[in-house]
């Protein structure tokens, strides 16, 4: 029988001047899923590709508070198809992930692999191996190349190294925030898809979690893509959140080997 994930969030803003800004919460696929906001405003949705969804507010000035709460049966999802505009939009650099600039710190034996598979685990396996996971340890403005300098970072650090190391190998990859059950501590995690025979399939480097639960919130390019809140106008300070991501079930076990489809 197929186990059942539970999401909660709940975050405070203060708000400093008015203006509109973007919620991205929602779990896609979900089979209910609710926001609240305690200031009773209506909000726009904004739906893009790939199952990301964006709530937008205007928001006053003042302390709010946004919860969301979603459930998904986990069931098995089909490989989505790279289309032809994937493969224009996520091979390019991008802001986080200069893989135009990244040459000389691709190592010796990522440049050999001719299978797509064995790339993407190389890749994968390199950038576990290479950086330490460090709570704290990186700035919000942070690309590919200072991480890999640095050599620790956290999970969208990884997924920025991982994407930039692919795409400099022509090798599509995209961002994705998810939920992630197993995550400690929890909140927010980024993991990667990247394209292989076609089809897109999900990597996380940092292996802090199962993939095979993992729920998908928004997609992009890179972290610049699918923040989670983000003013549109206005001014505003974040006062920290509580998340909760669970599974009625036994959470399974993931070595970081094999292709596992992101729903």
């Amino acid at each position: 029988m197929p186990s059942r994930a539970t999401v909660d969030v709940e975050f405070a803003i203060r708000v400093t001047e008015p203006g509109p800004a973007a919620i991205s919460v929602s779990a896609a696929r979900a089979d209910t899923d609710e926001l609240r906001v305690s200031w009773h405003g209506e909000g726009r949705s904004v739906e893009f590709a790939h199952g990301t969804r964006a709530e937008v507010f205007d928001l006053p000035a003042g302390e709010h508070r946004v919860t969301y709460h979603a459930e998904r049966v986990l069931t098995d999802a089909e490989p989505e198809p790279v289309t032809l505009a994937d493969l224009v939009v996520f091979t390019r650099p991008s802001r986080y992930c200069p893989s135009d600039r990244v040459a000389g710190l691709v190592p010796p034996e990522l440049l050999g692999l001719e299978n797509p598979v064995k790339q993407v685990e190389a890749v994968v396996r390199h950038v576990h191996e290479r950086l330490s996971y460090v709570v704290g340890s990186s700035r919000p403005t942070d690309d590919a190349i200072d991480t890999l300098l640095a050599g620790e970072g956290v999970c969208r650090d990884f997924a920025h190294v991982c994407i930039t190391l692919c795409r400099f190998l022509d090798i599509p990859a995209r961002y994705v925030g998810v939920y992630a059950p197993g995550l400690a501590p929890m909140d927010f995690h980024a993991v990667f898809e990247a394209a292989v025979d076609g089809h897109w399939y999900v990597f996380d480097a940092t292996r802090l979690a199962p993939r095979q639960t993992m729920l998908r919130i928004s997609t992009g390019r890179d972290a610049a893509d699918t923040a989670f809140l983000a003013t549109l106008g206005g001014e505003l300070d974040f006062l920290g959140s509580t998340i909760f991501a669970t599974t009625d079930a036994p959470l399974p076990v993931d070595d970081g080997s094999g292709l596992v489809v992101l729903g």
